[in-house]
């Protein structure tokens, strides 16, 4: 099933008598700052797995192992400290971070396979 688009969503919600000109210009605003916070982490994810993709290449030409637990913990502690003091849920950002290294060892996996 395909996603829906926040637009569809939108009208889920509101309905086909929805007037979006009620919409307060503060709201508006919010999500244009949100639309803009969105692109700007999907730019960044896309800096990011380049440079993990060269950690990648690297590590199968030394012939080191896709995944480095001292490593990734490392990370997941010094991420939770960053999460708390910018008071972000520290659970979410470690959920986050097992999130990209489980993407970024199957990429490492897939690299040392070739």
């Amino acid at each position: 099933m395909a996603e829906r688009t926040i637009e569809q969503r939108e009208r889920e919600m509101t309905g086909p008598d929805h007037d979006a000109s009620k919409i307060p210009d503060e709201l508006r605003d919010l999500r244009d700052s949100i639309d803009n916070i969105d692109a700007a982490l999907v730019h960044l994810l896309a800096e990011r797995f380049k440079c993990t993709k060269r950690v990648g290449v690297l590590k199968a030409a030394y012939d080191l192992p896709p995944a480095d637990p001292d490593r990734e913990a490392t990370q997941i502690r010094r991420l939770r400290d960053l999460a708390a003091n910018a008071k972000l849920d520290p659970d979410f950002a470690e959920k986050f971070l097992n999130f990209l290294i489980a993407e970024v060892i199957h990429h490492h996996i897939a690299i040392a396979r070739d």
